[in-house]
């Protein structure tokens, strides 16, 4: 099982990283600006987010499975239609019909991480899965940059199409999670939404931890801008180290499991937000130096937020006893949406500056977001995953 939560876990960093060596490309290619392309990487989060938050109750009323397996079937078309699109709002729009596709898989592998695990032992599950997941950003560039030496970047969407025929087999092998059908309506099912974030409990951890992925999805944005044509690295350059911070992405959930079998969740997420802090402001004033320096003062902003996500997603969680598909749809929708913000905050300036523009970025997050988590980390209405 959670081999198949981690394959569909995937297709958000897989969607993504697998064709981010080709844009400088793309962009020369279909003769637009950088700002346009990557309406195709912020637009596909930004509908990734609402598909999610649509799939995930759906999920509740309808199971687990079949809202699984009609959201890869959308995935693998739209995957296919983007390998023959010929002009770049084509690709934008079958980028969208790929996101509302994908977002199912992303709904409802949370839900059944929910459905089958509890308290400490599903923040465990939850790093496992992350670790597993994050396989994806450090295979795909290589793979990306390797299929741009034998073809074009249409091979990455057809093998994008690929995973999803794949995860689709795999997916009939998945047995039904949802031990109670939700007996509303539709309508009724996608109301729970409302109900969920009138927990305080949830709603004030919500805001507090979907906040992280601001700097994370800024760096995914700008990374080969800032190496290719920043630095003037070959794309096969910037596949090497795209791939070390994505090896950092990977091992933090597997530090999380390390550092918690010692410490609190409540002290490992603190000491991540200081230390995205820190690492913003080494950035700033030494990561324009070199693609080395860059690179250096970038892993330990990776390394703190990954670290801080098992946790942060398990107390979230813990808030809430029912409507499990909702509440994972809103947790996922909103790391989504300040993922997406992260990359609109990045694309619109120059190259020389984005540096600067990603070291302010993780000062902002680890100044707001550790002075909200200290302020809710102790409220009544705030509960702790029992360890087992």
């Amino acid at each position: 099982m959670l081999l198949m939560l981690a394959l569909i876990s995937c297709f958000p960093p897989v969607s993504t990283d697998l064709y981010l060596p080709a844009l400088p490309g793309m962009m020369e290619g279909f003769g637009v600006t950088q700002a346009k392309l990557n309406l195709s990487l912020s637009l596909f989060f930004v509908f990734f987010a609402f598909a999610i938050l649509i799939w995930g109750p759906l999920s509740d009323k309808y199971g687990r499975k079949p809202i699984l397996v009609t959201g890869l079937l959308i995935y693998i078309f739209s995957s296919m239609m983007c390998a023959v699109s010929r002009d770049v709002n084509h690709l934008i729009f079958f980028r969208i019909c790929q996101a509302l596709g994908g977002g199912a898989a992303t709904a409802v592998s949370t839900a059944v991480v929910k459905d089958c695990f509890s308290g400490f032992e599903r923040a465990r599950v939850l790093a496992i899965i992350m670790s597993i997941v994050i396989l994806a950003p450090v295979v795909a560039p290589l793979l990306g940059a390797f299929l741009l030496k034998i073809s074009s970047w249409r091979a990455i969407f057809w093998v994008l199409a690929g995973v999803g025929i794949l995860a689709l087999a795999a997916s009939f092998l998945l047995q039904e999670t949802l031990p109670q059908k939700y007996q509303g309506s539709t309508m009724a099912s996608l109301g729970r939404l409302f109900v969920v974030l009138k927990n305080p409990g949830f709603s004030c951890l919500l805001g507090t931890f979907s906040i992280i992925t601001i700097p994370l999805m800024g760096f995914l944005a700008a990374s080969s801008y800032i190496y290719v044509n920043g630095f003037g690295l070959s794309e096969q350059q910037f596949s090497f180290y795209f791939s070390l911070n994505a090896a950092c992405a990977m091992a933090g959930p597997l530090l999380y499991i390390r550092f918690s079998r010692k410490l609190e969740a409540a002290a490992i997420i603190t000491a991540c937000y200081a230390s995205l802090l820190i690492s913003g402001i080494f950035i700033i004033f030494f990561g324009t130096g070199s693609p080395a320096m860059f690179a250096l003062f970038m892993c330990p902003a990776t390394l703190s937020i990954m670290v801080m996500r098992p946790p942060s997603a398990n107390l979230m969680l813990e808030q809430q006893d029912e409507d499990t598909g909702s509440a994972s749809a809103l947790i996922n929708f909103s790391g989504m949406i300040m993922g997406s913000m992260g990359m609109f905050m990045v694309s619109f300036w120059s190259v020389d500056v984005m540096i600067p523009v990603l070291g302010s970025l993780q000062i902002t997050i680890g100044l707001v977001g550790g002075l909200l988590w200290l302020v809710f980390r102790k409220r009544p209405f705030v509960r702790y995953e029992k360890r087992g």
